[in-house]
């Protein structure tokens, strides 16, 4: 049994059946050239039969202290492979609205907690003679950089390799046996006294947000898109070159990161003033930023990101003078954040998203501020073209969580030369979330012309 950290905890204590606390992913594959009709369904018995799960595809919520699921881990000792991996094929004609639909209603199902807390898709029927693989996790399991490395390591840049890696499939961890006590009691021993320290060293960076130095939480303006949300889901996909991005990072000095939430700000912009909507303060991102040191990259597991909030200076109508907004905001964040030993760090990003639960209590829906608007992600992903059995990866769109009050999610990842865009927003809230699709289109060129 292993105790959650904050923000792990976190995750697991605000789900409910309106707010699935899973992220996922959407690969599309294009078969090898060579492929035959049955190409797919091979793939996926090779897939299923890799029956070796590894330590953190066997974690479960465990009970603690007479009943709170949300505290620790539990392993199971056997996983039922055929229920977490599953294959299914679209309807005639297979195009990607198809591919997407059946995405919306996987990405809305709420994970079992009795099983370990992962699901798996292949799915076939694109009339492309593409088919792709749908994976979701829960989000108190793994977070962005530890799921796109978990991806990496299953895929390969050789086009002829003919082996089959699975997320789960790899070595499990080594056990302890150095004699030490694992029981949660003695972690708890132990964890007591360092989280008391971290509580008071966070003090400097609140006094920092309190002179100005940060964006604080609970100073985000209500819009149309922070309102109670369902379960169910809408998602809107984009691939955009990395070569138009670059050269807007080049002409300004900005990150790629900064041009991502430039081009989201005039997409959310553009989106509410089309509703007569638009607040006349600026929206508030909530942006996850990776604390790993490279040598944690592909052993730790949970959440190790900081929750650095994001001026996106939507109530200024220049391109250029709202990314330099964007640009100094999160310098000045992630300066702040780095500054701090990684436990700090993680209460600091915890201390942020409690609001999120507080929003959920009885009679603190309506609360007249918002903790950020929403979550806005860039996560790395491969560089160069990769493969699964000689099928390339074409595209990687990443699939993330609406929060409670909070209808819509933008996530995006590198794939080769592309940056691959995945928004998750609430279906009922937000029925037409293709605009922002065309609005992040237009918003791109318009930084292209800006800078020219």
């Amino acid at each position: 049994m292993d105790l959650l950290n904050p923000l792990d905890a976190i995750f697991l204590a605000i789900e409910s059946r309106e707010h699935p606390m899973h992220v996922g992913g959407l690969q599309l594959f294009e078969p090898p050239a060579d492929a035959g009709p049955e190409f797919a369904h091979e793939l996926f018995e090779e897939m299923a039969a890799m029956t070796e799960v590894r330590a953190r595809f066997r974690r479960k919520p465990s009970r603690l202290l007479g009943g709170f699921s949300s505290l620790a881990w539990s392993h199971a000792e056997n996983v039922d492979l055929s229920y977490h991996l599953r294959r299914s094929a679209l309807p005639a004609p297979g195009g990607l609205g198809d591919l997407l639909d059946l995405t919306e209603r996987l990405h809305g199902i709420l994970l079992d907690r009795h099983r370990p807390l992962w699901e798996g898709r292949l799915i076939e029927g694109l009339s492309d003679g593409r088919f792709a693989v749908y994976m979701k996790m829960h989000h108190a399991l793994i977070d962005g950089v530890s799921a796109m490395r978990l991806l990496q390591r299953t895929l390969t840049d050789d086009p002829f390799d003919s082996r089959v890696n699975v997320p789960w499939g790899a070595a499990p961890l080594p056990r302890d046996d150095s004699g030490e006590p694992t029981s949660p009691w003695s972690q708890l021993r132990k964890a007591v006294p360092r989280i008391l320290r971290a509580t008071g060293s966070i003090a400097a960076p609140l006094r920092g947000a309190i002179d100005g130095r940060l964006t604080l939480p609970m100073t985000a303006p209500r819009t149309l898109l922070n309102t109670s949300i369902g379960g169910a889901r809408r998602i809107a996909v984009r691939s955009w070159p990395l070569e138009r991005i670059n050269g807007i990072r080049q002409a300004t000095g900005a990150t790629v990161n900064d041009v991502v939430l430039a081009m989201s700000a005039a997409a959310l912009r553009a989106y509410l003033i089309e509703r007569d909507a638009l607040p006349d303060e600026p929206l508030i991102a909530m942006v996850p930023v990776n604390i790993r040191s490279a040598a944690e990259s592909d052993t730790s597991e949970g959440n190790q990101v900081a929750a650095c909030l994001a001026n996106l200076g939507t109530d200024i109508e220049d391109p250029a003078a709202r990314l330099e907004i964007i640009r100094t905001s999160m310098h000045d964040a992630k300066r702040v954040f780095t500054q701090l030993p990684k436990l700090e760090a993680l209460l600091l990003s915890a201390a942020l998203m409690t609001p999120l639960g507080v929003s959920l209590l009885p009679g603190f829906e309506a609360l007249p501020r918002m903790p950020f608007n929403l979550v806005i992600s860039n996560v790395p992903g491969p560089r160069k073209p990769v493969y699964m059995r000689g099928a390339r990866l074409d595209a990687n769109y990443p699939l993330s969580i609406p929060f409670e009050s909070q209808a819509m999610n933008i996530t995006v990842t590198t794939n080769g030369d592309n940056l691959d865009f995945g928004l998750v927003g609430c279906r009922r809230t937000v029925p037409d979330l293709d605009r922002m699709i065309d609005h992040l289109e237009n918003g791109l060129a318009e930084l292209e012309l800006a800078v020219a």
